[in-house]
């Protein structure tokens, strides 16, 4: 069994979506040291963003210079590890009400038409249903249902929409919010998230 890790926040040690991230990882290989654990942090290791020539350098009549045949061979990196890992844990931090844009560059390389999606006479149709997709995320404000800010929330709202297009129906969310209203809500609201990944299903 295959798992891939992912971090995205720019906070270091003192951020709590990459402490999540890190807690439910070793939450679901307890007790299973044959799981075979690939890490990417895409602060320390940013993926550059999509450009209309990495597109148009899928087409076979397109030359390929040193920068594009390397930015092919990162993209189909990305690409085959996401496509082989049975289980995705991504740490997700909430910048300026979306995720951010190391996170959003690595969705861009796995939203592949043939690879994770294809589209039918009936519609789209994902390829991707049999990974589990697990998504710990941290919020400065709050965001949750029946708040005044949650319309502005487009980090879990956007990442389950990708997922279920990728056939990827119900991640397993943990969220902490809260955490820029100061020490005791921030500790509160990540003791409490925590605590939720303590109860998900070990591999």
């Amino acid at each position: 069994m295959k798992l891939l890790h992912l971090d995205s926040s720019i906070l270091g040690d003192h951020s709590v979506s990459r402490a999540l991230s890190k807690a439910a990882v070793e939450r679901i290989t307890a007790g299973n040291p044959d799981i075979e654990v690939t890490y990417h942090d895409l602060v320390a290791e940013p993926i550059a963003h999509l450009t209309g020539r990495y597109l148009a350098g899928q087409s076979d009549d397109v030359q390929h210079n040193q920068a594009l045949q390397d930015d092919l061979a990162l993209g189909g990196k990305v690409l085959d590890a996401f496509l082989a890992a049975d289980i995705v844990v991504i740490g997700v931090a909430l910048y300026n009400f979306t995720i951010s844009s190391q996170l959003k560059s690595w969705v861009d390389r796995i939203c592949v038409a043939g690879k994770t999606f294809r589209y039918t006479e009936a519609g789209p149709e994902g390829l991707a249903g049999d990974k589990r997709v697990i998504l710990t995320i941290a919020r400065g404000g709050l965001y949750g249902p029946g708040t005044p800010s949650q319309s502005f929330e487009h980090a879990e709202t956007y990442l389950r929409s990708v997922f279920a297009f990728l056939g990827v129906a119900n991640p397993e969310v943990i969220v902490a919010e809260g955490l820029a209203l100061g020490a005791e809500p921030r500790e509160a609201a990540t003791k409490a998230a925590l605590e939720t990944v303590a109860t998900l299903k070990a591999a």
